[in-house]
């Protein structure tokens, strides 16, 4: 059972891990860009994760709510997760590799920002220059680790310990004891006989007999 628990832990951490790391490129400059314009100085642009690859976010916030499910879920809703966790983490490579392959598009959202140029073939011929960074990469490396994380949740996730529900158990089972002790001990006939004798006296009382008279 130990080692269920940690086998369960740690896919949570590696998703968790996973998922904030390329929440955390896609803060940071994916590419940095030269643009000339005829007539005009030269622009030098850094262009963010948030321009180069805006899904990237949604992808990264949804694999950390995720790994919250998870942790609570039973095991169809795991196959379920996993599944999920799978296609998250495709999506996060396939911004980064769209990003990697052609930083020029990756970067006309800034460059039509910088220059007022748009039209995706008018902003590629203004780019003189485009350079990725690192943060692309790491994103890649990020979004394969939440795919294989998700295989990895496929895979073992028969095996983790479901939701706990014995404590609640318990304690439904005390409570029921002890009502039954309640009702078969002598206190419940103490209980029991005043509310009976104050019926009787309220008859009584009805047919004009004095409940203070001794019977």
């Amino acid at each position: 059972m130990a080692s269920a628990r940690r086998l369960k832990l740690g896919h949570i951490l590696v998703v968790l891990a996973a998922s904030g790391l390329a929440l955390l490129a896609w803060t940071q400059v994916w590419v940095n860009v030269i643009v000339e314009q005829s007539g005009s100085a030269v622009h030098s642009l850094e262009v963010s994760g948030s321009t180069a690859a805006p899904g990237v976010t949604a992808l990264a916030l949804a694999g950390l709510a995720l790994a919250g499910a998870l942790s609570i879920a039973g095991p169809v809703i795991r196959v379920v997760l996993g599944l999920l966790q799978v296609l998250l983490g495709f999506s996060v490579c396939l911004s980064a590799i769209l990003a990697v392959t052609d930083p020029a598009a990756a970067s006309a959202g800034a460059v039509t920002d910088a220059t007022g140029i748009s039209g995706a073939d008018s902003v590629v011929d203004t780019v003189a220059s485009a350079a990725v960074t690192p943060w692309p990469f790491i994103a890649l490396l990020a979004g394969v680790v939440m795919g294989g994380a998700g295989v990895g949740v496929l895979v073992t996730s028969r095996r983790w310990p479901g939701p706990t529900s014995r404590y609640q158990a318990v304690r439904f089972e005390a409570a029921e004891s002890a009502e039954s002790t309640d009702a078969d001990g002598p206190d419940a006939a103490d209980v029991s006989a005043p509310e009976r004798d104050a019926i009787d006296d309220w008859d009584g009382l009805s047919r004009g007999e004095d409940p203070t008279t001794p019977q």
